[in-house]
């Protein structure tokens, strides 16, 4: 496990094909902050963002926040944080000269463009830049203390890292516009009600239930799970009858795999699949 702003831990999935699997697990590691993303937990997303995507082995990424350190004697606990958004004090005194260069190649971006799945495990505050790193994800699994919005507008700023984007094509124009203008944050409750998150559980069980998840991802052809990952994705940027057109042609090129055969052999013969991952 590397130290800094975010902690990384491979944990191995057992049963996974070809053999050596693992979920790469990154944890926002800012806990006295909560968890607030600053220049360096961008830089060491993005370079982890990289050694996963020319690493076979890692099957998954889930993503999520240090739990508060115990406070000190006479003190009160910090609340429980996913990401509560951009750290702020590096916006004093900038200009646009100064913050383009880093939202031009940002640590959301780096996220979003992974080919492996992901999950945001995400427990308390996902604000501004965290919500934003929760959307860039491709599930959501939310504790039910957890909250969310875009509040940037309170700083005459707007969400900078695909939030806008990525809010209307989830939960539309309408209800992307009332979260952006108002700035409020709303609960996990009202997030999974109007789809921002895939699902909320009690906060004692989040763990366990996103990692069955990942685990889960973890055990299908590595190969096939890129291409779905793709092939979905393209929904979001292609015209309906092109998408339709983009899904047939990977849906026959995967019959020429060796993870096709595999998988076809195994129904039959009610085995499990042991996968090649091509």
């Amino acid at each position: 496990m590397t130290e800094g702003p975010l902690l990384v831990e491979e944990i191995v999935v057992e049963g996974s094909n070809p053999t050596g699997g693992v979920i790469s697990v990154w944890t926002l590691n800012r806990p006295d902050k909560l968890n607030a993303l600053n220049s360096e937990s961008h830089k060491e997303i993005k370079k982890h963002c990289k050694n996963v995507e020319s690493d076979d082995d890692v099957r998954c990424v889930v993503i999520r926040g240090a739990p508060p350190n115990d406070p000190e004697p006479g003190k009160k606990a910090k609340p429980p944080a996913f990401a509560a958004g951009a750290d702020i004090s590096e916006f004093v005194g900038k200009n646009s000269d100064d913050v383009r260069p880093f939202f031009e190649e940002n640590a959301w971006e780096a996220v979003w463009n992974l080919s492996k799945p992901t999950i945001a495990m995400i427990d308390g505050f996902a604000l501004g830049g965290g919500t934003e790193l929760a959307l860039s994800c491709d599930i959501r699994i939310a504790s039910d203390r957890s909250s969310f919005g875009q509040p940037e507008i309170n700083l005459g700023l707007i969400p900078g890292g695909g939030g806008t984007q990525r809010l209307c094509r989830l939960i539309g124009y309408g209800r992307t516009m009332e979260i952006v203008l108002s700035g409020k944050i709303i609960s996990s409750e009202e997030a999974s009600r109007i789809g921002i998150i895939n699902k909320i559980v009690p906060h004692d069980d989040l763990e366990s239930v996103t990692m069955a998840l990942a685990k889960e991802i973890s055990q299908k052809s590595p190969y096939t799970t890129k291409v779905a990952k793709r092939v979905v994705r393209g929904a979001l940027d292609l015209p309906f009858s092109e998408g339709v057109i983009m899904e047939r042609s990977e849906f026959v090129a995967l019959f020429d795999t060796d993870d096709k055969e595999i998988g076809v052999q195994a129904f039959l013969e009610r085995s499990d699949p042991r996968w090649l991952g091509r």
